[in-house]
């Protein structure tokens, strides 16, 4: 079931895989531009598109939209990403032409007027003002902003109140003139579906669309990623401490890719990982804790992040960084690597399972490798990774770059724990100054 991928006359890909045991149909547009294509002052625009990605085109009106999709027992919607915005639904066999036709139109002809803007920049505003009341939220932008500071992999996809204050419709229909074009789009279908119907579909729809960007465009540019590392804190006081560490990883080209994923399970992924039995199972200092790792082109990172009673987050950071020092210096046990793999692999195959999934999943590898990765190559790479490969990650991670702190939660001792526990996981291993930054207590 590996798929075929063909190629229009403008640039855009089409890429479906037939599966013939259910009746319906998960498709959708994938475009290689998300928020890592902003400049400062798009910072959040990928995200407003979305948003008005259902309040009406030219044909449609917004509740015509949502009539329309629903009548058919459909569901339709739009993920905004780092590197990638996606517009898809799930519908029955029989309706394929129908949800293409919907997204296009809404891709191609949106109306975007004035009254509907206003209406979603409200919305926005709420959502942003609602992360300043998740200590996790805060956190992961503060993460962001420590590791990649003054770059848009930094900034939040949700965008300020003052970016996403000053958008107009000029704003929305020029950042798609500049970014959307035939060359950044796979149209994708998985499930009950016909390889040439969809090429069919594709062509009439969205055959018109310009192979690239004009000569003042920039689609698909963005600068390269800088990591920096350091330390970032919010004086704001929760419950609890909150600590979220990062380490630069690779990204997702890098034949290190998979290795990072291995130790991410390793380490912190389930209950029988390092973190979970020795952090709480053995010593109790928290409820929940894990590491994750996620890897972009050029870029990646390797998170930990746990929540604890402020008295504890000295202790707790002193365990995960005795842990960190463990994996560096010993081979990990083959049994503990086994369980690592057997892990990612499961999450790899059960995915195939869901139309759904496997779109996405294949859209995402057209876009990256111009092919569809086949099920069997990505278990190899997994099953290739060694405990030594695992162990000179982990020695990696903490030498060769400073790390990134967080502390949210913690009221005005914050600051201090940041600057601890970031000494304490490699900014002065790597002998580099600890820059700081403090969020106010907003």
């Amino acid at each position: 079931m590996n798929g075929t991928i063909t190629k229009l006359a403008n640039g855009a890909r089409v890429v479906t895989q037939h599966m013939p045991h259910v009746e319906t149909v998960s498709l959708g547009v994938w475009v290689d531009v998300g928020a890592r294509h902003e400049n400062a002052a798009e910072n959040g625009i990928s995200h407003f598109l979305e948003h008005m990605a259902f309040k009406g085109t030219t044909r449609r009106t917004a509740r015509a939209i949502a009539e329309e999709i629903e009548q058919v027992g459909g569901e339709l919607n739009v993920a905004t990403g780092l590197e990638t915005t996606a517009y898809f639904a799930r519908v029955l066999k029989a309706d394929v032409g129908l949800a293409f036709d919907i997204i296009a139109d809404i891709l191609l002809d949106p109306k975007y007027t004035p009254d509907e803007l206003e209406r979603e920049r409200d919305v926005i505003l709420q959502e942003i003002a609602a992360t300043r009341d998740s200590p996790e939220e805060i956190a992961y932008d503060l993460l962001n902003d420590v590791a990649y500071p003054g770059q848009s992999l930094g900034r939040a996809i949700l965008g300020t109140a003052e970016t996403v204050g000053n958008f107009s419709v000029t704003d929305l229909r020029g950042f798609l003139k500049s970014h959307y074009h035939a060359s950044n789009l796979v149209i994708a279908a998985v499930g009950h579906v016909d390889h040439a119907a969809v090429v069919r579909h594709a062509e009439a729809l969205f055959g018109g669309l310009t192979s690239a960007a004009d000569k003042n465009g920039s689609a698909g540019k963005f600068d390269a990623a800088r990591y920096v590392g350091g330390t970032r804190h919010s004086a704001k006081s929760f419950e609890q401490s909150h600590l979220l560490m990062g380490f630069e990883g690779p990204g997702y080209r890098d034949p290190r890719f998979f290795t990072a994923q291995v130790f991410s399970g390793l380490f912190g992924g389930g209950m029988s990982s390092r973190l979970f039995q020795e952090v709480r199972e053995h010593r109790g200092l928290c409820y929940s804790i894990y590491s994750s790792f996620w890897g972009l082109g050029d870029t990646g990172m390797l998170t930990i992040h746990a929540a604890t009673g402020h008295t504890m987050l000295a202790g707790l950071v002193d365990v995960v960084r005795e842990e960190c020092m463990r994996a560096a210096s010993s081979l990990p046990d083959a049994r503990e690597v086994d369980r690592a793999k057997a892990q990612l692999k499961a999450g790899l195959l059960m995915s195939l399972e869901s139309s759904g999934s496997r779109v996405e999943q294949v859209a995402r590898q057209t876009l990256i490798h111009n092919r569809i990765v086949p099920a069997d190559e990505l278990v190899a790479r997994v099953d290739a990774v060694t405990a030594a490969d695992i162990r000179d990650f982990a020695q990696r991670m903490i030498t060769a770059k400073p790390a990134s702190a967080v502390i949210v939660g913690n009221g005005r001792k914050s600051a201090a724990m940041a600057t601890r526990a970031a000494a304490a996981f490699g900014c002065a291993t790597a002998g580099v100054p600890i820059p700081d930054k403090t969020r106010p207590a907003a």
